[in-house]
């Protein structure tokens, strides 16, 4: 590749073992019928390099993306704003006595085009979509973000493609699961180079960056077999062990941002919660061969 492109991970030519989690982004349990982003989380493994975090021992790089090429709330004045009205809606709807119902809470100007926006998420298939990294992350000697695209035609296929969603509780999953009992796929793994700061802002995720002035370019390639996606065993690996973080992360790929910053904290409260939860010590794979049939 071009020297602006082979940078971190990419700069030499390799191949690696990658583990993906497709997923919703709804924090209680429900159907897929809930309007929601969805993710693609990928993990890749056997990545030489300093890690970002001193006590991160792995040998792993995460992507983590979702179905669209922005934050809505794109800094972190707004996402404390998204949060507070969420966490109050979820009070208003589930911790009120019952027979008293609490006056639904008041919503900033600026959070109402976001919460319409996250309301009309689609009902395609989810092989079909394109993910982005939304914020930006260092890439080597440059600032980009991150996206994955379909790239064989049997994905390709899929994009815009409609699902039943009354076919089932987990129609999404299932539809992904029967997919890859019969067929593989493709996806490209592409680079958007920020040009320009004052156009292609670093701490407002908020903001698309014009592909215009800095189109997104092929840098690697995601090849998934044929495989059982959600045996039992990968299901308890995935629920109890697994887990992604933009924060696991080679220093070329540190991530960029209020938001990322946000997510540092986050994610790490997050993951530790659910560790003890589940009663379960969290552990890093380090080759595939640790990830279960």
């Amino acid at each position: 590749m071009p020297s602006h492109l082979a940078q971190g991970l990419f700069a030499q030519p390799g191949r690696y073992s990658v583990i993906i989690r497709l997923s919703s982004s709804p924090g209680e349990v429900g159907s897929d019928a809930q309007s929601a982003a969805r993710g693609f989380a990928l993990k890749i493994l056997g990545v030489p390099g300093e890690k970002v975090l001193a006590k991160d021992a792995s040998h792993s790089q995460d992507f983590l993306l979702v179905n669209s090429p922005t934050i809505p709330f794109g800094d972190a004045r707004a996402y404390q704003q998204l949060q507070n009205f969420l966490e109050a809606e979820e009070h208003r709807k589930h911790g009120c006595p019952r027979g008293i119902e609490a006056a639904p809470p008041s919503v900033d100007a600026r959070l109402k085009p976001i919460l319409a926006e996250l309301a009309s998420a689609n009902f395609n298939h989810l092989l079909g979509e394109t993910f982005y990294s939304m914020a930006a992350i260092r890439f080597g000697d440059y600032v980009a973000k991150i996206c994955v695209a379909p790239a064989s035609a049997e994905v390709r296929a899929l994009t815009g493609v409609p699902i039943n969603m009354m076919s089932g509780e987990s129609v999404l999953r299932d539809s992904v699961v029967d997919f890859f009992r019969k067929g593989s796929a493709e996806y490209e793994l592409r680079a958007q180079l920020c040009t320009d700061t004052d156009a292609m802002p670093i701490e407002d995720a908020s903001v698309e960056w014009s592909t215009h002035v800095s189109p997104y370019q092929t840098v690697g390639r995601i090849v998934i077999p044929s495989q059982e996606a959600y045996s039992p065993a990968r299901r308890v690996y995935g629920d109890d062990v697994l887990s992604f973080n933009p924060w696991h992360a080679i220093t070329a790929h540190r991530p960029l941002g209020s938001i990322m910053r946000i997510r540092k904290l986050a994610y790490e409260q997050s993951s530790s919660y659910r560790h003890a939860m589940n009663v379960q010590p969290r552990v890093e794979p380090s080759t595939i061969s640790d990830f279960p049939d």
